[in-house]
C-alpha cells in the first residue's frame, strides 16, 4: 500500500477512536436533558453513564487478542458497525431501560474498536512515522475528550438531546468506507488453534468488577453500604456493601487468570495474554507508567466541569468552550511532536509531556476560586492539553514499540486495559478528595458561623451528594441563601485539592518513566519504510 493512502488511513483510524472518546463525554452533558425528557431516575441516570465503561473495560483484551487472530481492519469495522447501530437504539429510547441497554452494547463496540486502532497502526507504521501516527492518535484523544462537552452541549442545546447519540451514525459510515478503502488488513501470520475460552471469560471478570468497584466504591460505600445498590426491581439485601466483594472476585479473577495462561502456555496452547510480553521491559514499564499517568490525567475532566458550572454559573455550552483550550493544546502537541520525534527520544518526549501537565494542572490549582476570571484558565489548560497530546501518544508508542508485531493486538488491549483502570482508579481517588474535601471544608466554615449541627448536616450532604448541583438552588431559599458563598467557596477548595492530587500523580507517572530506556531518537529505517512502500511484484 503506497504511503501516502496509508496516512489517508490514518485519519479513518482517528476518526474511529473519536467516535468512542467524544460519545462518553457528550453523554455527561446531556444527562440533564435526558433526565427531563425520560424521567429516568436517579439509579438509572448512574447506569446510563457507567454501563458504557463498564462493559468497555471488561472487554478490551479479549477482543485485541482475538483481533490479532482474525484480522484487526476487520474486528474494528464490526466494532464501528455495532456502536453505530447501538447509536440508533440510543437516539431512539424512549425509556431509561431501554438507554442503558444501548448503551452496554455501545460498550462493546467501543471495546473493538480502541484496541484495534492501536494495533493497526503498530503494525502499519515504523520507527519515525510510528511516533508521527502516535502522535496524531494520542492528540485526537486529548482533544476529542475536551471537544465532546462543547460539541454536547451544542447539539444538546441547539437540537436535542438525542443527537448526542445520532451523530454517531453518519461518522461511522464515514469511517467504515474511508477504512475499507484507505487500511490494509493485517492478523497474526502464525494460525494459532482455539481460542482461549476460559481466559476470555476471566479476563472480563476480572475487569468488569474491578472497574465497578472502583467507580462505585464512593457512591455505594467502600465497606458498609452508603446508599441501596439496585438493579430493576432488585436491592443489594445485605449490611456489608458489594464493593469489598467486587474487588474480592476481581482478586480471585485474575489470579486464576495469570495461572490458567501460564498453564495454556506451557502446554503449547494459545492463552488470552502471552506473558511473555511482560518479559520486555518497555512493555512491562510502560504499562505501569501508562496506568499511573492516567490516574492523574482525568482529575481536571472530573472535576473541572462541575466546578464551571456549579460554581461560576457557567452553562454546558460555556464550559466546553473553557475546555476548548485543552483541546487546542492537545492537537497543537501533534504537530511539535513531529518536529521532536527527529531529534528526542520519545521517553523524552513523554517526559516533557508530563512535565508540562503537572505544570498546566498545579496553576490551574491555583487559579481556581469562587470568584476566578475564566481567562486565567485558558493558558493553563492549554500547557495541560499540550502535555496530553504530547505525553499520551508517544507513551503508548513506548509500550507498543518492542512488542511483536503479530501480537500488537494483545499489546494494544493490555495497554488499554492498564489505562482504563488508571483513569478508574483516579476517577475513585480524585472524586474522594472532591467530595470529601468539599464536605469537611464547608461543614467547618458551618460550624465557625454556628448554624445547629442538624442544618449544617443536611446542607452538607445536599451539595456533596448533588455533585455542587444544589448550590445555585440554595439562592432561592431564603433560609439558606447566606450559605451560598460558603458553598462555593468549600467546592472550589475541593477542585483546588483534586487538581493538586493530580499534579501529584502524574509527578509519580514521570517517576515512573525513569524506568525507561531513554535510547536514541527512533531512526527508522528508512530501509525498512521503504520496504513497506515498495509495490509488491
Amino acid at each position: 500500500m503506497s504511503s501516502s493512502r496509508r496516512w489517508i488511513g490514518l485519519v479513518f483510524i482517528s476518526i474511529a477512536v473519536s467516535l468512542i472518546i467524544v460519545d462518553s463525554t457528550i453523554v455527561n452533558v446531556a444527562i440533564p436533558s435526558i433526565i427531563d425528557d425520560l424521567g429516568i431516575s436517579s439509579t438509572q441516570v448512574q447506569w446510563v453513564q457507567e454501563s458504557y465503561t463498564l462493559v468497555f473495560a471488561a472487554l478490551l483484551l479479549v477482543f485485541g487478542t482475538l483481533a490479532d487472530r482474525f484480522g484487526r481492519r476487520r474486528l474494528m469495522l464490526i466494532g464501528v458497525a455495532i456502536f453505530a447501530a447501538s447509536s440508533v437504539v440510543a437516539a431512539l429510547s424512549q425509556s431509561g431501560d431501554a438507554l442503558i441497554a444501548a448503551r452496554l452494547v455501545q460498550g462493546v463496540g467501543g471495546a473493538m474498536v480502541l484496541p484495534t486502532t492501536l494495533s493497526l497502526i503498530n503494525a502499519t507504521f515504523r520507527g519515525r512515522e510510528r511516533g508521527i501516527a502516535f502522535a496524531v492518535w494520542g492528540s485526537t484523544i486529548g482533544g476529542m475528550a475536551a471537544l465532546g462537552p462543547l460539541l454536547g452541549g451544542w447539539l444538546t442545546t441547539a437540537f436535542s438531546w438525542r443527537w448526542a447519540f445520532g451523530i454517531n451514525v453518519p461518522l461511522g459510515i464515514i469511517i467504515i468506507v474511508g477504512v475499507l478503502w484507505a487500511v490494509k488488513e493485517s492478523r497474526e501470520e502464525r494460525g494459532r488453534a482455539g481460542i482461549d475460552v476460559v481466559g476470555a471469560v476471566l479476563s472480563v471478570v476480572t475487569s468488569a468488577t474491578l472497574v465497578f468497584g472502583l467507580i462505585e466504591g464512593r457512591t455505594l460505600g467502600w465497606w458498609g453500604v452508603e446508599s441501596p445498590f439496585t438493579i430493576g426491581g432488585w436491592t443489594w439485601p445485605f449490611d456489608l456493601s458489594p464493593i469489598p466483594i467486587s474487588f474480592a472476585i476481581a482478586l480471585i479473577g485474575g489470579i486464576l487468570f495469570v495461572v490458567w495462561g501460564r498453564r495454556r502456555e506451557r502446554l503449547g496452547q494459545p492463552a488470552m495474554l502471552s506473558f511473555a510480553l511482560f518479559s520486555i521491559p518497555s512493555f512491562r514499564n510502560g504499562n505501569l507508567a501508562a496506568m499511573i499517568v492516567s490516574l492523574g490525567e482525568f482529575g481536571v475532566i472530573l472535576s473541572l466541569p462541575l466546578w464551571l458550572q456549579n460554581v461560576l454559573g457557567f452553562d454546558a455550552l460555556q464550559t466546553g468552550f473553557v475546555l476548548l483550550a485543552l483541546a487546542i493544546g492537545s492537537f497543537l502537541a501533534s504537530g511539535v511532536s513531529t518536529v521532536l520525534t527527529k531529534r528526542i527520544s520519545t521517553v523524552a518526549m513523554v517526559r516533557i509531556g508530563l512535565g508540562a501537565e503537572i505544570v498546566g494542572i498545579a496553576a490551574l490549582g491555583f487559579v481556581i476560586s469562587p470568584d476566578a476570571a475564566w481567562p486565567l484558565l485558558l493558558p493553563c489548560l492549554f500547557v495541560y492539553g499540550f502535555g496530553v497530546g504530547l505525553a499520551t501518544a508517544q507513551l503508548t508508542g513506548v509500550v507498543l514499540k518492542d512488542v511483536p508485531i503479530e501480537q500488537s493486538g494483545q499489546g494494544s488491549g493490555t495497554q488499554s486495559t492498564a489505562r482504563q483502570v488508571g483513569s478508574a482508579l483516579g476517577i475513585a481517588i480524585l472524586g474522594t478528595i472532591l467530595f470529601t474535601s468539599t464536605g469537611a471544608v464547608l461543614s467547618s466554615t458551618l460550624d465557625d458561623r454556628g448554624v445547629p449541627a442538624a442544618e449544617r448536616d443536611q446542607l452538607v450532604s445536599t451539595v456533596v451528594d448533588s455533585a455542587g448541583a444544589a448550590i445555585a438552588g440554595l439562592d432561592t431559599n431564603p433560609a439558606t441563601a447566606p450559605y451560598v458563598d460558603d458553598a462555593k467557596l468549600a467546592f472550589s477548595d475541593g477542585t483546588r485539592y483534586a487538581a493538586f492530587s493530580a499534579a501529584g500523580f502524574l509527578a509519580l507517572g514521570f517517576l515512573a518513566t525513569l524506568r525507561l530506556s531513554s535510547g536514541r531518537p527512533d531512526e527508522t529505517d528508512d530501509a525498512e519504510v521503504a520496504r513497506a512502500d515498495a509495490p509488491r511484484t
